[in-house]
């Protein structure tokens, strides 16, 4: 990681900021960022709805997607410890965490992580979500890495919240609410490519979302349509959309 990869990210990132940005995307590509950046295995990001509730709304893969599912279902996990503490928190050794988690150590494991470092979203004392940084390998992130890291988690906060204030105190809740119902039909549009193109779900998820930015698309819009039928994805080009 050079500091000019790190400048060009963050330049990337503030791009997207602007009036009516795509949330999802926007948080997966800082997903894909971390991963790229960091050099860990995965990264999903969890952040709370309208009713302050943790959701999971960006994945750079299927693997950290479930893993953030399962901490929410079972409510144990790194990414609750570090969301209701508002501090970092990191698993160097997922093998030896059965006793903190019971339930979560042994799923991470199953999946192929041996180690989880999670990072706040915060902006002083408002916390609205945590940043998982997951590992095929056991060890700790090095403080340059942790740095970069809550960097990222910080440009998300702000970004979220920056949009809150401009369209109103509540807008944050309801653009997040929205989100989440965007991840239903992305959820089922992922389910019926890869059921018709015979494709992983994380492949059907990269051709979803390619097939939406070559067609300058909202990814819900392009689930939507492909979860009616309205329009098909190939599999040799994400491209190759038809009504």
């Amino acid at each position: 990681m050079t500091e000019i990869q790190l400048f060009d990210v963050l330049v990337e990132l503030a791009d997207t900021l602007v009036d009516e940005f795509d949330m999802i995307d926007f948080l997966h590509v800082l997903a894909d960022r971390c991963v790229h950046l960091l050099g860990v295995s995965a990264a999903g990001l969890l952040v709370t709805d309208q009713e302050n509730i943790l959701r999971v709304v960006a994945a750079s893969s299927e693997r950290a997607r479930l893993l953030g599912l399962f901490q929410l279902q079972t409510d144990e996990g790194p990414s609750v410890d570090c969301f209701r503490a508002g501090r970092p928190v990191s698993v160097t050794d997922l093998r030896a965490a059965g006793h903190r988690w019971p339930r979560f150590a042994p799923a991470a494991t199953e999946l192929g992580f041996a180690a989880v470092h999670v990072l706040p979203m915060r902006l002083r004392s408002e916390i609205i979500g945590a940043l998982n940084l997951c590992d095929t390998r056991p060890g700790a992130l090095d403080e340059a890495k942790i740095r970069v890291g809550q960097a990222m988690a910080d440009v998300a906060t702000i970004g979220l919240l920056h949009q809150r204030a401009v369209h109103q105190r509540d807008m944050l809740a309801e653009q997040l609410q929205a989100a989440l119902d965007s991840r239903v039909l992305i959820e089922q549009a992922k389910g019926v490519l890869a059921e018709r193109l015979r494709v992983d779900v994380g492949e059907a998820f990269t051709l979803l979302r390619n097939g939406a930015r070559s067609r300058n698309r909202r990814l819900s819009d392009l689930a939507r349509a492909v979860v009616n039928g309205t329009e098909q994805l190939a599999s040799g080009s994400a491209a190759n959309l038809s009504a």
